[in-house]
Protein backbone atom coordinates (compact mmCIF):
# COMPACT_ATOMS: atom_id res chain seq x y z
CA UNK A 1 0.00 0.00 0.00
CA UNK A 2 1.82 3.07 -1.26
CA UNK A 3 1.21 6.78 -0.95
CA UNK A 4 1.76 7.62 -4.59
CA UNK A 5 2.82 6.59 -8.09
CA UNK A 6 6.49 7.48 -7.59
CA UNK A 7 6.75 4.88 -4.82
CA UNK A 8 5.17 2.32 -7.13
CA UNK A 9 7.57 3.11 -9.96
CA UNK A 10 10.56 2.84 -7.66
CA UNK A 11 9.48 -0.42 -6.04
CA UNK A 12 8.46 -2.06 -9.34
CA UNK A 13 12.14 -2.40 -10.28
CA UNK A 14 13.70 -2.28 -6.80
CA UNK A 15 11.80 -5.07 -5.05
CA UNK A 16 12.77 -7.83 -7.51
CA UNK A 17 16.38 -7.03 -6.66
CA UNK A 18 15.90 -7.88 -2.97
CA UNK A 19 13.03 -10.37 -2.87
CA UNK A 20 13.51 -14.11 -3.19
CA UNK A 21 12.42 -15.25 -6.66
CA UNK A 22 9.42 -17.18 -5.26
CA UNK A 23 7.94 -14.09 -3.60
CA UNK A 24 5.27 -12.30 -5.62
CA UNK A 25 4.19 -8.77 -4.83
CA UNK A 26 1.43 -6.38 -5.78
CA UNK A 27 1.83 -2.62 -5.60
CA UNK A 28 -1.28 -0.64 -4.74
CA UNK A 29 -0.63 3.04 -5.28
CA UNK A 30 -2.78 5.85 -4.01
CA UNK A 31 -3.23 9.46 -5.02
CA UNK A 32 -1.50 10.93 -2.01
CA UNK A 33 -1.52 10.49 1.73
CA UNK A 34 -5.21 11.40 2.16
CA UNK A 35 -6.26 8.74 -0.34
CA UNK A 36 -4.01 6.15 1.34
CA UNK A 37 -5.28 7.05 4.81
CA UNK A 38 -8.92 6.87 3.70
CA UNK A 39 -8.73 3.58 1.81
CA UNK A 40 -6.21 1.65 3.92
CA UNK A 41 -8.62 0.23 6.55
CA UNK A 42 -11.17 -0.83 3.92
CA UNK A 43 -8.59 -2.51 1.68
CA UNK A 44 -6.92 -4.36 4.55
CA UNK A 45 -10.28 -5.65 5.84
CA UNK A 46 -11.46 -6.71 2.39
CA UNK A 47 -8.31 -8.61 1.34
CA UNK A 48 -9.09 -12.33 1.22
CA UNK A 49 -5.86 -13.94 -0.02
CA UNK A 50 -4.57 -16.28 2.66
CA UNK A 51 -1.03 -15.74 3.91
CA UNK A 52 -0.78 -12.30 2.31
CA UNK A 53 1.74 -9.94 3.88
CA UNK A 54 1.14 -6.20 3.84
CA UNK A 55 3.48 -3.25 3.73
CA UNK A 56 2.44 0.37 4.05
CA UNK A 57 4.89 2.99 2.79
CA UNK A 58 4.23 6.69 3.26
CA UNK A 59 6.28 9.89 3.25
CA UNK A 60 6.84 11.60 6.58
CA UNK A 61 6.72 15.12 5.13
CA UNK A 62 6.34 17.46 8.12
CA UNK A 63 4.59 14.97 10.41
CA UNK A 64 6.02 13.58 13.63
CA UNK A 65 7.48 10.27 12.39
CA UNK A 66 6.77 8.26 15.55
CA UNK A 67 3.18 9.50 15.88
CA UNK A 68 2.53 8.91 12.19
CA UNK A 69 3.85 5.37 12.30
CA UNK A 70 1.95 4.61 15.53
CA UNK A 71 -1.28 5.88 13.96
CA UNK A 72 -0.81 3.74 10.83
CA UNK A 73 0.08 0.68 12.91
CA UNK A 74 -3.13 1.19 14.89
CA UNK A 75 -5.18 1.54 11.67
CA UNK A 76 -3.74 -1.76 10.44
CA UNK A 77 -4.38 -3.46 13.78
CA UNK A 78 -7.98 -2.22 13.86
CA UNK A 79 -8.46 -3.50 10.29
CA UNK A 80 -7.44 -7.00 11.40
CA UNK A 81 -3.88 -6.86 10.01
CA UNK A 82 -1.70 -6.37 13.10
CA UNK A 83 1.40 -7.80 11.39
CA UNK A 84 1.45 -5.17 8.64
CA UNK A 85 4.89 -3.69 8.09
CA UNK A 86 4.59 0.11 8.29
CA UNK A 87 7.50 2.17 7.03
CA UNK A 88 7.86 5.92 6.81
CA UNK A 89 10.20 7.48 4.24
CA UNK A 90 11.89 10.31 6.13
CA UNK A 91 11.08 13.07 4.93
CA UNK A 92 10.27 11.94 1.40
CA UNK A 93 11.06 8.94 -0.77
CA UNK A 94 13.59 11.13 -2.57
CA UNK A 95 15.78 11.16 0.56
CA UNK A 96 16.55 7.54 -0.29
CA UNK A 97 17.85 8.74 -3.66
CA UNK A 98 19.90 11.57 -2.16
CA UNK A 99 21.45 8.95 0.12
CA UNK A 100 22.99 7.27 -2.93
CA UNK A 101 24.34 9.94 -5.25
CA UNK A 102 26.41 7.31 -7.08
CA UNK A 103 23.10 5.73 -8.14
CA UNK A 104 21.88 9.16 -9.25
CA UNK A 105 25.06 9.43 -11.35
CA UNK A 106 24.40 6.05 -12.98
CA UNK A 107 20.74 6.85 -13.66
CA UNK A 108 21.18 10.40 -14.93
CA UNK A 109 24.78 10.69 -16.10
CA UNK A 110 25.62 13.29 -13.46
CA UNK A 111 28.83 13.61 -11.43
CA UNK A 112 27.48 13.94 -7.90
CA UNK A 113 28.97 10.97 -6.02
CA UNK A 114 31.81 13.04 -4.54
CA UNK A 115 29.24 15.36 -2.96
CA UNK A 116 27.98 12.48 -0.79
CA UNK A 117 30.59 13.35 1.84
CA UNK A 118 29.46 16.97 2.09
CA UNK A 119 27.61 17.82 5.26
CA UNK A 120 24.38 18.55 3.40
CA UNK A 121 24.19 14.98 2.04
CA UNK A 122 25.49 12.91 4.96
CA UNK A 123 22.08 12.84 6.67
CA UNK A 124 19.59 12.68 3.79
CA UNK A 125 16.64 11.85 6.08
CA UNK A 126 17.06 15.30 7.64
CA UNK A 127 16.82 17.25 4.37
CA UNK A 128 13.47 19.08 4.59
CA UNK A 129 12.59 18.70 0.87
CA UNK A 130 14.80 16.09 -0.79
CA UNK A 131 12.69 16.17 -3.97
CA UNK A 132 13.53 19.86 -4.39
CA UNK A 133 17.21 19.10 -3.73
CA UNK A 134 17.18 16.49 -6.49
CA UNK A 135 15.50 18.92 -8.89
CA UNK A 136 18.30 21.35 -8.12
CA UNK A 137 21.02 18.72 -8.65
CA UNK A 138 19.48 16.96 -11.65
CA UNK A 139 17.82 19.32 -14.13
CA UNK A 140 14.56 17.85 -15.33
CA UNK A 141 14.25 15.45 -12.39
CA UNK A 142 10.67 14.32 -12.00
CA UNK A 143 9.30 12.36 -9.05
CA UNK A 144 7.81 9.51 -11.08
CA UNK A 145 10.41 9.33 -13.85
CA UNK A 146 13.22 9.75 -11.32
CA UNK A 147 11.86 6.94 -9.16
CA UNK A 148 11.57 4.71 -12.23
CA UNK A 149 15.18 5.45 -13.21
CA UNK A 150 16.58 4.91 -9.71
CA UNK A 151 14.85 1.62 -8.84
CA UNK A 152 17.40 -0.45 -10.76
CA UNK A 153 20.33 1.64 -9.50
CA UNK A 154 19.99 2.18 -5.75
CA UNK A 155 22.49 0.25 -3.64
CA UNK A 156 20.38 -2.19 -1.62
CA UNK A 157 22.96 -2.14 1.20
CA UNK A 158 23.13 1.65 1.53
CA UNK A 159 22.75 2.81 5.14
CA UNK A 160 23.02 6.58 4.62
CA UNK A 161 19.23 6.86 4.93
CA UNK A 162 18.07 5.10 8.08
CA UNK A 163 14.50 4.97 6.77
CA UNK A 164 15.69 3.23 3.57
CA UNK A 165 17.78 0.75 5.57
CA UNK A 166 14.82 -0.04 7.88
CA UNK A 167 12.52 -0.44 4.87
CA UNK A 168 14.87 -2.95 3.22
CA UNK A 169 15.43 -4.84 6.47
CA UNK A 170 11.68 -4.97 7.13
CA UNK A 171 10.98 -6.34 3.65
CA UNK A 172 13.69 -8.98 4.05
CA UNK A 173 12.33 -9.96 7.45
CA UNK A 174 8.72 -10.45 6.33
CA UNK A 175 9.76 -12.44 3.27
CA UNK A 176 11.79 -14.80 5.45
CA UNK A 177 8.86 -15.58 7.73
CA UNK A 178 6.67 -18.53 6.89
CA UNK A 179 3.44 -19.85 8.23
CA UNK A 180 -0.23 -19.35 7.74
CA UNK A 181 -0.91 -16.06 9.50
CA UNK A 182 -2.08 -13.04 7.54
CA UNK A 183 -0.29 -9.78 7.82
Amino acid sequence: MLEDASMGEFLRSFLPRILPSHVAFQLITHEGKNDLDASLPRKLRAWREPNARFVVLRDQDAADCVKLKDRLVEVCRAAGRPNTLVRIACRELEAWFVADLAAVDRAFGTSLANAQQKRAFRSPDEIPKPSEELKRLVPGFGKVSGARALGPELDVTNRASASFFHFVQGILRITETTGGSDG
